[in-house]
């Protein structure tokens, strides 16, 4: 690294500066007419200078290595700033659209450094960091549209779905050399449209039920006139949708809700003298929401038991402490769910939406992050990696995934979010 840093180091910095200077005064449609010229036509670019600081880097023997990194940041320095600006906003979708354009561009220079420029561009399309930046694309510009409007067709691909799950956008949104401010300005994204959701939700839960008063009390007829339409802000039917929520916030196990549940058995913990022990009272605790009794005691308990038996074997004598919570409740994220993206193997997630639904499927895993809340990221990377997994699946052909994310969204929103719906109850 050390040899990459003195060959082509102060290229990269002239180049990032070259940015940082031109972004504070100009407009994003001469940035874009820039970028273009720069990075897509690979010639003719009236600053000589930032140029062949370009040419030296893409001749470097660590471009086919650091390019996309170094483009990466060249892109966002442009994006952290515009984003700051309503309305500069929309440019950002532009500026990342931009590099469909490079497969098609001809008469490149015929110099080899130049060649190697929009190889390296083609490449950079090819990238992590360039699916990050068109997922983000997709957030921004479902921002500036109609966020009341939901539906969009079945046909689609399933990532186009991205902006609807503020918990998937640390996962999905941010790549492996994104900066502390890129990071920021995501969280700050995350969670405007996290508090957008909930408040559309609230808005239409509490137009239901009040549209469930009226018409019990009013003909249709005055029914209609009198009650302004809200839209479902969710993918799910609403039966789909109520159902969802009484569980998540309802009473699931006699009187008691999934907090509360939660609550019983951490306070049993603190009895529990050894990690087998635990073990034994978390497996009762998971299974007691399997409600189908031919599926739990057909197949899935007997996975459940002997995957909780085969956790951290050699523990089993020891105290019981946080540790070995959080490692466990990760072991199960990675066997009910999905374990990494080398290895997507989710039949256990598929075959438990299959048998007892998206719902109390959710509620299986809100259980274990209600006792272990430090591993609730951990559970939404498990979802990223699966929605990463068929981003470019159509909606229609991966339906259990999607009411698997709508449910999940929802279980969130109630339990680790802002959004009051305790009236359902």
């Amino acid at each position: 690294m050390n040899d990459y840093n003195r060959q082509i180091q102060e290229e990269e910095q002239l180049l990032y500066n070259h940015w940082l200077e031109l972004v504070q005064v100009e407009q994003p449609i001469e940035l874009i007419d820039r970028f273009r010229t720069l990075f897509i036509h690979g010639n003719g670019y009236g600053d000589r200078t930032i140029a062949e600081a370009l040419e030296k880097i893409a001749a470097s023997p660590y471009a086919q290595q650091e390019f996309k990194y170094i483009l990466n940041r060249c892109c966002h320095i442009l994006i952290n700033r515009w984003q700051t600006y309503p309305s500069k906003q929309a440019a950002i979708p532009e500026l990342i659209a931009l590099f469909e354009e490079a497969p098609k561009i001809l008469g490149y220079s015929r110099s080899r450094v130049a060649h190697s420029i929009p190889k390296l561009v083609n490449q950079f399309t090819e990238s992590e960091q360039y699916l990050t930046l068109q997922r983000l694309a997709k957030v921004i510009t479902h921002s500036n549209e109609d966020s009341s409007n939901s539906k969009t067709p079945a046909t689609l691909a399933l990532g186009t779905l991205i902006p609807r799950y503020p918990y998937l956008y640390k996962h999905c949104l941010l790549s492996d050399d994104s900066t502390y401010e890129q990071q920021k300005i995501i969280k700050k994204i995350q969670t405007q449209k996290q508090q957008q959701f909930e408040i559309d939700l609230s808005q239409y839960v509490a137009h239901q039920v009040r549209k469930a008063q009226t018409a019990r009390r009013e003909t249709s007829m005055s029914f209609v006139r009198n009650i302004q339409t809200i839209k479902n802000p969710t993918l799910l039917s609403d039966p789909e949708l109520f159902f969802a929520l009484k569980q998540f916030v309802g009473k699931v196990e006699g009187a008691d809700t999934y907090r509360q549940l939660a609550g019983r058995f951490m306070a049993n913990t603190s009895t529990t003298v050894s990690y087998s022990s635990f073990k034994d009272d978390l497996y009762e605790y998971l299974i007691s929401s399997v409600t189908d009794d031919r599926y739990g005691k057909r197949q899935f308990n007997e996975k459940l038991y002997k995957k909780l038996q085969n956790t951290f074997p050699h523990n089993d004598a020891q105290n019981f402490n946080e540790f070995l919570m959080i490692r466990t409740c990760s072991q199960l994220l990675n066997f009910l769910v999905v374990e990494s993206p080398a290895r997507p193997n989710h039949f256990v997630f598929i075959d438990l939406i299959s048998n007892i639904g998206p719902t109390q499927t959710t509620g299986l895993l809100l259980k274990i992050v209600l006792i272990c809340s430090k591993v609730k990221a951990y559970l939404e990377k498990r979802l990223a990696i699966l929605f990463g997994h068929y981003e470019f699946s159509t909606r229609e052909g991966v339906v259990w995934l999607v009411k698997a994310l709508e449910n999940l969204n929802l279980a969130l929103s109630t339990n680790f979010g802002n959004l009051d719906v305790s009236f359902l109850r």
